[in-house]
């Protein structure tokens, strides 16, 4: 039983479960029980996963993020009081299932994602993509790139992901923001990450980060210019370009969020970082992305509440946009 939903005049599900008919805990585990991409005629917003971990070097887990976070976004709601508006109202969301990429060759699994993004965004679709590791970063921005130009990135993680090579491989989830960046994907005059902290491997990756084309926000700016600072940076720094923001839920302290593969002391608050995504209403977003949710190691969905109501927030910036 899926329950009622809102139909349009062709018969096709616009919205969301009843859930005053259908508990939260039944029904299709979509993400907000939203309707599946084939149920619907077309779609504004769709959310898409990539069960992907191939290129992780701590712990691994990640593949099994899409359907954790999903399931942890049952109690989203149509309305959003922070951002006062009701997305699957503004917009067409749906959830458009996973990405089939190859668990073992890392390189193939680039170009799966790849063309999965071109298909999906070919018809002006905006996607959100729940990871997965932070290796699907690149290939996203690859396909962003061929229809926006060069991005700017707003990359919310604990590390800076601008490493060159791990054991000798140039993709994995370290190194997707040098690769995208050397490649000519980035807009260099407006790139930023928000949150970094922890020890590095030399103090040249930050001189190399910058000449990558990034800016740092450390997560200790929470303390020092507050978030209201914060935000007035991030913003400035990417003005009207086109963005695309890559969360790394370990951008959050350990308390928020457990569930991740490189923990790291000392992070933000799952409260600032909803403050943070909250800010970019009015950005020219393009896309998103959710990674490095493990819920092998996430107690009570502590992390994937957390990636969810983020999920929720970035669909309802690009839903507000398209309205």
């Amino acid at each position: 039983m899926t329950g009622p939903v809102p139909r349009d005049n062709a018969g096709n599900k616009v919205g969301q479960v009843d859930a005053t008919v259908v508990p939260r805990f039944a029904g299709a585990p979509t993400f907000a029980r939203l309707p599946r991409r084939d149920e619907v005629a077309r779609a504004d917003i769709a959310v898409v996963g990539i069960p992907f971990d191939a290129g992780v070097s701590y712990r691994p887990g990640a593949r099994f993020g899409p359907g954790h976070i999903r399931e942890s976004s049952r109690l989203l709601r149509p309305y959003n009081p922070a951002q006062d508006a009701m997305p699957f109202a503004l917009a067409q969301v749906v959830d458009a299932g996973d990405l089939g990429v190859n668990p073992f060759d890392i390189a193939q699994a680039i170009s799966q994602i790849e063309a999965g993004l071109d298909e999906l965004t070919a018809d002006g679709t905006k996607v959100v993509t729940l990871g997965g590791d932070h290796t699907i970063a690149y290939p996203i921005l690859k396909s962003l790139h061929k229809k926006h130009g060069p991005i700017a990135v707003i990359h919310f993680d604990a590390h800076l992901d601008t490493w060159d090579t791990y054991f000798g491989a140039p993709l994995t989830h370290g190194t997707p923001f040098r690769r995208a960046s050397e490649d000519g994907f980035l807009d260099l005059t407006g790139c930023l990450h928000v949150g970094i902290r922890g020890p590095l491997y030399s103090d040249t990756d930050l001189a190399d980060d910058t000449k990558l084309g990034f800016q740092v926000l450390r997560a200790t700016d929470a303390d020092d210019l507050g978030i209201d600072g914060m935000i007035a940076r991030m913003l400035a720094r990417v003005g009207d370009r086109p963005v695309y923001v890559s969360i790394d839920v370990d951008v959050m302290d350990p308390a928020f969020t457990p569930g991740t593969g490189t923990p790291e002391a000392g992070g933000l608050s799952s409260r600032e970082m909803l403050r943070l995504v909250r800010a970019l209403d009015g950005v020219n977003l393009v896309g998103a992305d959710i990674v490095e949710v493990a819920p092998a190691y996430d107690h009570a969905e502590i992390t994937g509440i957390a990636a969810a109501h983020l999920a929720y927030e970035l669909i309802t910036v690009l839903a507000r946009r398209i309205a």
